[in-house]
C-alpha cells in the first residue's frame, strides 16, 4: 500500500475524533498536541503544508482560504453540530481509506448527510468505485 493521509484537527475539533482516529490506527495530530492553540488560520496552514496533513476543521474561515489557494494538502470540513462524533470518524476513515495524499492536495471534502447504509455500501464498494462517489456537499460525486 502506497503512502496515507495523516490528518491535523483543529482547535475547534472535538478532541474525541482524534482519539477515535487514533482507535483505527491513524495518524493524527491536534493543534493542542502541536501547540499552535491560539494561533492564526495562516499558522496553521503553515503547518499542515510543512508536514503534509490533511486537515479537519469546523471553521469556516479555512473554506475562504481554500477558495483562493490549491497549495494546501487538502481540508475536510463540517459544520459544528450538523453530525454526531461517531458520523464524523466514519467519514473521515472512509477518507482516509479510499483517498491518496495526492488525491487531497488542493481539495475540500465535506463531511456531509449520507446515511450509515451507504456509508456502508461505499466500505464494501472498490477504492475506485468509492473515490468516484465521495460527498461533496450533500450530493454524491
Amino acid at each position: 500500500m502506497g503512502e496515507r493521509i495523516r490528518f491535523h484537527l483543529d482547535e475547534n475539533v472535538d478532541p474525541a475524533i482524534g482519539l477515535g482516529l487514533r482507535r483505527y490506527g491513524i495518524d493524527v495530530t491536534t493543534t493542542n498536541d502541536v501547540e499552535l492553540r491560539t494561533q492564526s488560520d495562516e499558522v496553521q496552514l503553515v503547518f499542515i503544508q510543512e508536514t503534509q496533513r490533511v486537515l479537519f476543521t469546523q471553521d469556516a474561515d479555512f473554506l475562504i482560504i481554500a477558495s483562493s489557494r490549491l497549495d494546501h494538502p487538502g481540508i475536510t470540513y463540517c459544520k459544528k453540530g450538523t453530525r454526531s462524533i461517531g458520523e464524523i470518524i466514519e467519514t473521515l476513515v472512509l477518507i482516509y481509506e479510499v483517498m491518496t495524499p495526492e488525491e487531497m492536495v488542493g481539495r475540500v471534502e465535506f463531511v456531509s448527510n449520507e446515511s450509515s447504509s451507504e456509508r456502508r455500501c461505499l466500505r464494501r464498494a472498490t477504492p475506485t468505485h468509492c473515490k468516484s462517489m465521495l460527498l461533496i456537499g450533500d450530493r454524491f460525486l
